[in-house]
């Protein structure tokens, strides 16, 4: 196998892009992802090319809303895919960790092999960051009503009893079961057209590395709640792509 991080030159100008495919493709290797996750992961990375690979200002406003929401909820909790913790589970752990709140994996390919392996990388972060942070999802005693499935598997004291749910890389039909919960469901989507985006309460079009390094920040900050309009905030970053794309070919 080629070690892409002794053959990609840093000053590469996606070298960061590259390092972040390199996280998924190891995380695969180790038995933590499903076969599609780089076709997933691919999917996302054309978006953010899009996006210009940047966070937008519309992105650091949804952030800042996601934040406010998590901070605010009696009881938050952030539901994590095997794509997203390969690519940030340690500052998911240190977000949760912030917010006093547990984390909880949810996959749709659901083996022994992967839960066993996504479990034991996320208490192997957990320890070495010094955190006691609850990690969900092994034990799964509760169904998502409507919803059909592995993804309807959850735990009664974590995803099915919360009131805010961050939930990054997410499938649309569970976001809307969870909607349909009367949940607030916090969404991480490069796309700004998914069914996640236009779902959830707050859509985030961002990479999801950049978006929790930011929400790291901003958490103590306990920034306010506003009067959220999800449409414009998605249709922001529509704009943004529309106007990328036009000043390329100027």
């Amino acid at each position: 196998m080629i070690d892409e991080e002794n053959v990609v030159d840093p000053s590469h100008p996606r070298y960061k892009s590259l390092m972040i495919r390199k996280k998924v493709a190891d995380a695969g290797v180790k038995g933590m992802l499903a076969d599609s996750a780089m076709i997933a992961h691919g999917r996302g990375e054309a978006y953010d090319y899009l996006l210009g690979e940047q966070t937008t200002p519309s992105a650091m406003e949804a952030t800042r809303e996601a934040v406010a929401r998590l901070v605010r909820a009696e009881r938050p909790i952030l539901s994590l895919n095997g794509n997203a913790i390969a690519l940030a589970g340690a500052d998911f752990l240190t977000i949760a960790s912030q917010l006093g709140c547990p984390v909880e994996i949810n996959i749709f390919y659901r083996t022994p092999e992967r839960m066993g392996a996504l479990l034991g990388h996320l208490k192997l972060l957990n320890s070495k960051l010094g955190l006691d942070v609850e990690i969900l999802g092994g034990i799964p005693d509760a169904r998502i009503p409507g919803l059909e499935g592995p993804r309807g598997a959850c735990q009664s004291n974590g995803i099915f009893e919360a009131d805010v749910i961050l939930v990054p890389l997410e499938d649309g039909d569970r976001c809307e079961a969870l909607i349909a919960m009367g949940k607030e469901v916090l969404v991480i989507d490069l796309n700004p057209l998914s069914r996640s985006s236009r779902t959830g309460t707050v859509g985030i079009v961002d990479e999801v590395t950049r978006v929790t390094k930011n929400m790291i920040q901003m958490i103590p900050e306990k920034p306010s709640v506003t009067e959220w309009n999800n449409n414009n905030a998605l249709q922001s970053a529509l704009n943004h792509i529309v106007e990328s794309l036009s000043n390329k070919f100027e």
